[in-house]
Order: C-alpha cells, then structure tokens, then sequence
C-alpha cells in the first residue's frame, strides 16, 4: 500500500522503513501535521499513518475521502484526535496501536517521581557547578506511602505493580476492577477516596467526556494535602488554569507531567529559538515542584519497534482483507 506518514521525525522513518522490509509498503514522510489545510498531501495514497496531534476532524475526513485514503492508522494508542462518526459516515476505518510498550510508559510515570521526590534534577545542574549543598533536597521514602491509580488498562497495571514493589500500598480507580491486581494487593475505591487518601495519584485513562478535565478544581480541594500529581495519559486530563491554582495556593504539593493540555505544536518540536507565548505552559514551569517532560514516556526502543510492527501489519491486513483486531470502534 501506499502510506502518507504525517508529524513524523528521523526516528519514526528509521523504525518504520527498518521493520517495513517485513510488509514492503511505499512509504512517504511528511513532516507537517495532518489537518484540514494539509489533507491534499494524501491524495493518491491509500493510507494515512498519524500521531497523537494531528487534527482529525470531520473536515479533515472528507477530505482524506475525496482523495481517496482507505484506511487511517494512529501509530499511538488515543484516539481523541480522530472523529470517528466522520470516518463512519464515509466508511474508512481507523486502526490504533493499543499496547506498544505499557513498561515504557509506566516506567517514564515512575521516574517523575523519583524525580520529584529527590530532586535529582537539581542534584545534577549543582554538582555539575561544584555545589554539593545538600540544602533544599530533603525527599521522602516511597515506601509505606499511598499510591492512587486512576485507571487500570496495561499502562495502570504495569504502574501499579511497580509501585507495589516500592512497598507502597496502592488504591485504584478504575469502571472495570481489575482481578489480577486485585489479587496482587491493590484495593479498588471509589474515586473520592483515592483522591483524600492518596500521597501520589498518576493518572492512566484515556481521555474522553467522561474524563475530561478529570482533575479540576473540585478534584484538587478533596486531594491531600501537598500530594503528587503523576500525568503520563493524555494533557487534557488536568484542567491546567486549576491546577496552576492548586500549585499557587500549595494545596498540590508535586506535579509531573509528560503530557499537556496545549501540547499541539509544542511538543515534537525544536523550539529553543522561538518566544514561547502559552503563558499557562510558562506559568507551569515557573514553579520549582514542576516537572515537565515532553511526551517522551513512549519513547523506548522496544516502544518504537512494537509501534512500527503493529501499525504496519494493521495496514497489511486490511490490504489482505483480513479481520481488524486493532479498528477502532464508534
């Protein structure tokens, strides 16, 4: 088939033309995100490839329609980005990536916090300038502390059974309780008490209308007093004006993010010469208990490889007319 990758870097073209000697389809990069004004880059292909910030509206679609793309592959697992009545209505399905590397992510979740608590971002710009003040420092053991999980899909899991290991005693939040976990020591709660009785919360659901702005102000008031807040999901999870409250009134005591709500067209990108003009973003970073990262928590080797694999095999069996165990349903 031939494929139209969109918002790609060097690392997506050397991982997906290595693993495509399996397949053997034509690939073309683009480096330009997919949107309504970009669409007509994808005429006569028969697939678009597209990631996490591409705009996949309804507009978007029918154009992707009129120039004849079959097929759309997510090389992610969210599909938030993508309307999926829109491509219903003109009959192309949309393939995901659901498990590329849940270890990569989970783990990413993990450093934040390690991170956070002991500082060792400040350790490492000081000692680098022969300050090995001590002062400022001070973390706290994670063991015996109360880790809250929200959402348990096989990032939550794999999160949850890490921070077990940490000796922490963990709550979950999830609509579907999970029983390996359960039998493995985590408690599943309603979410009013995972947030009063958790030290750390790391957030782990998708994002639709249900959990939108999951964690806003409301969310923040009933939350302990000086706890961690973990994002490695997706940005809109967290109401960025409340939570830039909550960290202005020290409710919230740690905040980690690998996700942002406004990421599109920040993330990805080489920036360091540019006036960066979201003020919320620079309002989060002028905080000294902020820790941001930017959408890397995928970024494994391992993570990379399943992410190319699944996506162009996805593309295989649809040009095979084979079943699609990863089509994204209405």
């Amino acid at each position: 088939m031939k494929v139209a990758f969109f918002s790609t870097k060097k690392y997506d073209q050397e991982f997906f033309e290595s693993i495509n000697t399996d397949f053997n389809h034509q690939l073309t990069f683009f480096e330009t995100a997919l949107n309504a004004h970009t669409a007509s880059l994808a005429k006569d292909f028969d697939a678009v490839c597209v990631f996490v910030n591409d705009d996949l509206n309804a507009e978007t679609i029918n154009k992707l329609a009129d120039a004849g793309v079959k097929i759309i592959a997510l090389r992610c697992a969210g599909f938030n980005n993508v309307d999926l009545k829109a491509t219903e209505a003109q009959n192309i399905p949309v393939v995901r990536v659901p498990a590329y590397s849940p270890q990569a992510v989970a783990e990413h979740a993990v450093a934040l916090i390690l991170t956070l608590n002991r500082k060792t971002h400040k350790a490492y710009n000081r000692v680098r300038e022969n300050n090995f003040s001590l002062e400022k420092l001070t973390g706290f053991n994670l063991y015996g502390k109360t880790v809250g999980v929200i959402g348990t899909g096989i990032i939550g899991q794999c999160f949850a059974k890490i921070m077990l290991g940490f000796g922490c005693k963990v709550l979950a939040y999830d609509i579907k309780p999970n029983a390996e976990l359960k039998e493995s020591g985590v408690t599943y709660v309603d979410l009013d008490k995972l947030l009063k009785e958790a030290d750390i919360i790391s957030l782990h659901c998708p994002l639709n209308e249900h959990t939108h702005h999951l964690m806003n102000a409301e969310a923040f008031e009933k939350m302990k007093e000086s706890a961690m807040l973990i994002n490695t999901g997706r940005g809109a999870l967290i109401d960025t004006t409340a939570v830039v409250e909550a960290l202005k009134s020290e409710k919230l005591g740690y905040l980690g993010i690998d996700v942002y709500e406004q990421e599109s067209g920040l993330f990805f990108n080489d920036l360091s010469e540019t006036v960066n003009k979201d003020d919320d973003f620079l309002r989060l970073m002028s905080f000294p208990n902020v820790l941001i990262t930017g959408h890397q928590g995928f970024f494994t080797v391992e993570a990379l490889e399943q992410i190319a694999h699944v996506t162009l095999k996805n593309l295989t069996d649809f040009e095979q007319g084979k079943e699609l165990e990863n089509k994204v349903s209405t």
